[in-house]
């Protein structure tokens, strides 16, 4: 009996690597690249600060305004701080306030969303009002002004985001929702007597989910560029934390003698922009792949 399964556990390792091996083979070749590209900074970002001997915040003004050399390969700031030193701290800053500010409206939105577009009634009619009021207004200008009521900071942040993202995943999942439930795996699992709350997270909501997946990856993207932006208007992340759209700003009244202050931190944003695309972009035909194979 030991010998059957000790044999039984390789072959079953074996087993599961063939089968990530051929899904990793299916995978388009933009989200391979952007998987690998985003793995690439998340590393950065992790081991990156470990490793470097300088201070983010701490000031060396004897160093100030160095260019990129061996010492320093993207340069110092005017106030002598490494700037590769900060763009891998704000790694961590930026992409956790964009995992943040992406995905908790999104479990938030897509649960309402999908509660209004099962169960319809006043309850639907009183969501859809409030997404209308919210679409109303302009995404940036509402969230400036949330900022500007509140105060800037991180904890300001993810108040503003929230409270206006959500309502574009609930929109979407309400009309996904409203085809899902209208089709016969639905009826028949309330024939069984399957109650709401099964057929609506355990049947429903796997088949509705994808579309949101996709769409919070381009979330993703803005949503990093929008903590940069607010940053760069002083009304993100205050300094001297390293935030990369702050070092932009910082370095914007010596962009032509100390280039290397802006542009090298303009760069990963632009760099980890178009990982983030390229792993929607590739999500979308895979999770299209799928659910052609389905159909």
């Amino acid at each position: 009996m030991s010998s059957v399964d000790s044999g039984a556990a390789p072959a079953a390792a074996a087993s599961r690597r063939a089968g990530l091996a051929a899904e990793l083979a299916r995978w388009p070749a933009a989200l391979r690249i952007g998987v690998a590209l985003m793995a690439a900074i998340v590393l950065a970002g992790i081991v990156g600060p470990w490793l470097s001997p300088y201070d983010p915040i701490e000031q060396d003004l004897l160093n100030a305004l160095l260019p990129p050399s061996r010492a320093h390969p993207f340069g110092t700031d005017m106030f002598g701080r490494d700037v590769l030193t900060r763009v891998l701290h704000g790694v961590r800053i930026d992409l956790t306030i964009g995992f943040i500010t992406t995905y908790v409206p999104m479990v938030y939105g897509v649960v309402l969303g999908a509660l209004a577009g099962y169960f319809g009634g006043w309850f639907d009619t009183v969501l859809m009002r409030v997404l209308d009021v919210a679409i109303a207004f302009p995404f940036l200008v509402l969230i400036i002004v949330i900022i500007a009521i509140l105060g800037p900071g991180v904890q300001s942040i993810y108040i503003a985001i929230f409270l206006v993202a959500w309502t574009m995943y609930a929109r979407l999942a309400r009309a996904e929702m409203l085809v899902e439930r209208s089709k016969d795996y639905v009826l028949v699992a309330r024939t069984l007597g399957y109650g709401p709350g099964r057929i609506i997270f355990r049947h429903a909501l796997p088949n509705i989910i994808n579309s949101s997946i996709v769409f919070s990856m381009a979330d993703f993207v803005l949503n990093v560029l929008l903590v940069s932006g607010l940053s760069f208007l002083g009304l993100g992340v205050p300094p001297p934390i390293p935030e990369w759209g702050s070092m932009i700003a910082e370095g914007r009244d010596f962009l032509l003698d100390a280039w290397w202050i802006t542009t090298l931190p303009g760069l990963v944003v632009v760099l980890t922009g178009t990982a983030l695309s390229l792993i929607g972009d590739g999500l979308a035909h895979r999770l299209g792949q799928r659910q052609s194979s389905l159909l």
